[in-house]
């Protein structure tokens, strides 16, 4: 076994290889970038080395670098985790040039298996069911659009040497083809240094059901079962389970058995996954095809390590130093139901925008980290750690084991109302908005089920307005009675020696201004008045401290109660409940009362990134909804289209340029609908 290895990658996936490193009694290697110099893997390892920039090209990506800490540090071995270098042939082969193991499959499989139309050609002579597609070198744009027409629309574009969800657009028509083609190449270009695609019918209600396969340098490779990964929006994975729902043991064994002749196909060694796009027929038959073959461990790895008792990580080590598996085929059993939540830096109200942002607070449920156990928390970060727009947008991995499906359900989604994050929006609240919906909770599943389910996904209300504005003027009265004085006159409950005191409260809540009035009754009795609703308020008073300096609240606004957990930040005050979370920002009755409705004709961009392209010249005149410029942000491109129609009077920045979130991009007179 190892001595000492570098873990060539960054949060999350790094602390947990170091964690498994440490408990084998290996020593570990970080590397860091200027944004991570205080990052949670650099404390995690035994010993760190900066090695460049914060841009991923400057660092994470500058395989040379790497190579020269590990020499330096007396690594023999470099632990790639997944997305940078993890499935980068050239990396590969400069770490055995180096007299280095790279713990992964050998530079001709990461090659094989990295393009996806030559890996679809090698699986079909190896006899691995395929989608009805294009796969060939021509990437002329005539021959693409006539190769879709052929095939049948819809059909899905995907970058060759893509993965993530990058470089991926489904396209429903022929007129749509040339700008989507356009884009994936952009964004292929940008994010693999290749803007190759090929072309495949987009199949009808779609399953994404993966096998993790193992292989050794003994010529073994055994299958660890699937897992389901079709809950995805933008083409990335939102949940993750294990076993598929509904798979029987006969179609299991088909599609492992499959997965292991392509890993024979290219002589695999190590963690790898490959992926199939599984038809959901008449009857509840399902036909499976090759999807891809991703070269390293999954983010989602964590569910099979649930169901199996085994630490993968572990067993890439062993592999990587030559051991034979662990185990045979037949000693692989099932045990239970996991189920595993991205819980990512993104906006869902707004189409998933990628946000960043101050950890202010960081509350997590009691749980185990990298172990295999009932309630697991995957992350990378620390409470008063920034998300910066340089790297992907995921904070942590929830993952929850039970002994049914349901079971495991109950406990992820009691797990995220106990995750409170504040200071950046997050995708915890969608996330048990999906547990509760009727196709996640009865497994009914395809790729397309977060837009199925969008009527009670997006824009709802779980606490409501009576109990949030409870809650907010509650946690202002809190602060209040911290600083009351012992004379009568300065008490914050309410006391008066004769009549009633009014306090008069606004607050933007779902971006509408609400009014609220706390009476304070002469018998100290408190009545909250919200819009046309009011009614007898209590518990504002009545607190049981937490740690970290927040507070539980009961609150109760009539017939209703919840705890609620409540932290400030400034104006802005954030609420959970076991029922939901909600935001509030108090509004200033004196400051705000003249304020008026934001400047027409002005884009400014969602949040910050990178201007990628311009669509439109100044003086040129567009419609409503065409798109105006392309910004990338975490690795994702965002589109920016016109409010209404209009003159683009002036371009603001150049293609290249580095903006704000809030910046503005371009200046756009509208055009007034006639009279």
């Amino acid at each position: 076994m190892f001595k000492k290895i570098l873990i060539a990658n960054r949060g999350e996936i790094a602390c947990r290889v170091a964690a498994t490193a440490r408990r084998l009694g290996i020593k570990t290697v970080a590397v860091y970038s200027d944004a991570d110099a205080g990052a949670k893997h650099v404390a995690a390892c035994d010993e760190a080395v900066h090695i460049g920039a914060s841009s991923p090209k400057d660092s994470y990506l500058r395989w040379p670098a790497i190579l020269a800490a590990a020499q330096a540090t007396g690594a023999q071995a470099i632990h790639p985790g997944y997305g940078f270098l993890s499935e980068n042939e050239e990396f590969a082969q400069a770490c055995a040039d180096a007299g280095l193991v790279f713990i992964g499959p050998p530079p001709s499989a990461i090659k094989d298996m990295g393009l996806k139309a030559e890996s679809k050609q090698l699986m079909e002579r190896a006899g691995v069911p395929l989608v009805p597609g294009y796969h060939g070198a021509n990437q002329d744009p005539a021959l693409l659009q006539a190769e879709a027409d052929r095939i049948g629309y819809p059909v899905l574009i995907k970058a060759s040497a893509g993965g993530g969800g990058k470089g991926m657009r489904a396209v429903d028509r022929s007129e749509d083809f040339a700008a989507a083609l356009a884009s994936c190449q952009r964004e292929a270009r940008n994010s693999f240094g290749d803007d190759a695609v090929l072309i495949e019918k987009y199949v009808q209600r779609p399953r994404h059901i993966e096998i993790q396969v193992f292989g050794d340098t003994h010529g073994n490779i055994v299958y660890l079962f699937e897992r389901d990964c079709s809950v995805q929006r933008r083409h990335q994975k939102v949940l993750e389970e294990a076993p598929a729902p509904g798979m029987t043991p006969e179609l299991r064994a088909q599609m492992g058995l499959a997965a292991v002749a392509a890993a024979r196909a290219v002589n695999y060694v190590g963690a790898g996954t490959v992926e199939f796009i599984v038809e959901q027929r008449a009857g509840g038959d399902m036909n499976f095809f090759f999807m891809e073959m991703n070269t390293r461990l999954q983010v989602e790895h964590p569910v099979t390590e649930a169901i199996t008792g085994l630490d993968l990580v572990e067993w890439q080590l062993r592999v990587a130093a030559g051991e034979p598996l662990p185990l045979r085929q037949d000693q692989l059993q099932i045990k239970g139901h996991a189920i595993e939540a991205r819980i990512c830096a993104e906006n869902p109200e707004r189409q998933f925008l990628p946000a960043t942002g101050r950890l202010d607070h960081y509350r997590k449920p009691a749980h185990d980290s990298f172990n295999i156990a009932s309630l697991r928390f995957d992350d990378g970060v620390r409470e008063g750690d920034e998300i910066s727009p340089f790297y992907d947008s995921m904070v942590a991995k929830l993952i929850v084991h039970g002994d049914t499906r349901e079971q495991a359900l109950a406990r992820l989604d009691d797990a995220l109302a106990q995750t409170h994050i504040v200071g950046l929006a997050t995708n915890v609240q969608f996330l048990r908005r999906v547990l509760r919906s009727d196709s996640f909770a009865g497994a009914d599943l395809d790729t397309a089920l977060i837009e199925r389910e969008r009527a009670v996904l997006f824009g709802q209300d779980e606490v409501g307005l009576p109990l949030a504005v409870a809650a907010a003027v509650a946690q202002t009265l809190l602060a209040e009675r911290a600083a009351e004085g012992a004379d009568p006159f300065s008490r914050t409950d309410g006391w008066r020696s004769h009549g009633v005191f009014a306090r008069r409260f606004a607050f933007d809540y779902l971006g509408e201004r609400v009014a609220a009035t706390l009476s304070y009754q002469r018998d100290a009795a408190l009545q909250l008045s919200v819009g046309e609703d009011a009614a007898a308020v209590s518990g504002p008073l009545q607190f049981t401290p937490r740690q970290g300096g927040d507070w539980a609240l009961d609150i109760r606004f009539g017939a209703q109660r919840s705890l609620a957990t409540v932290y400030l930040d400034g104006e802005r005050v954030e609420l959970f409940t076991p029922q939901g979370a909600a935001q509030l920002v108090e509004i200033d009755l004196l400051a705000h009362a003249g304020d008026s409705g934001a400047e027409a004709g002005r884009l400014t961009a969602p949040m910050p990134g990178k201007v990628v392209a311009f669509l439109v010249a100044a003086g040129e005149r567009v419609a409503q909804g065409q798109p105006l410029a392309v910004m990338e942000a975490m690795k994702m491109e965002h589109t920016i289209a016109a409010p209404a129609a209009g003159v683009v009077t002036e371009l603001l920045y150049a293609v290249g340029d580095q903006v704000g979130d809030g910046a503005e991009l371009l200046k756009l007179e509208l055009e007034l609908a006639p009279a």
